[in-house]
């Protein structure tokens, strides 16, 4: 059995089961007593999954999109380098005297003194 706060089955089957409770307690809205919970849940997961993900998706997007020849560039695998050409999909970057292609969605961040601090 899963933890409820991971969201597993147990969230679903009692969520569902409260519904029903709902439902069964009303005879008159028993359909909007029992989408109620379940439209909650949705809008929920829209709001705490979906939306941020999707920020950080575009954010990644505009990122790559600026990266350009000579930028310091590191990939999800942890490789240091500088960009010397770019194609529609790929980046080669220089890594310490040898080249290697890469693709964009593989660059994680930008890195190098030029570039600022999203801490502040």
């Amino acid at each position: 059995m899963q933890n409820p706060a991971s969201g597993g089955p147990l969230l679903i089957t009692s969520t569902i089961a409260i519904a029903v409770l709902f439902a069964q307690t009303d005879s008159g809205s028993s359909v909007l007593s029992f989408l109620f919970p379940i439209l909650i849940m949705g809008g929920l997961f829209y709001v705490l999954l979906i939306l941020p993900q999707r920020r950080r998706r575009k954010k990644a997007e505009q990122m790559r999109s600026a990266i350009g020849i000579g930028d310091d560039v590191r990939t999800i695998g942890g490789i240091l380098g500088t960009v010397v050409d770019e194609d529609e999909k790929t980046f080669t970057i220089d890594v310490g005297g040898s080249t290697m292609k890469i693709i964009k969605g593989a660059v994680s961040e930008r890195t190098g003194p030029d570039v600022a601090s999203d801490d502040a």
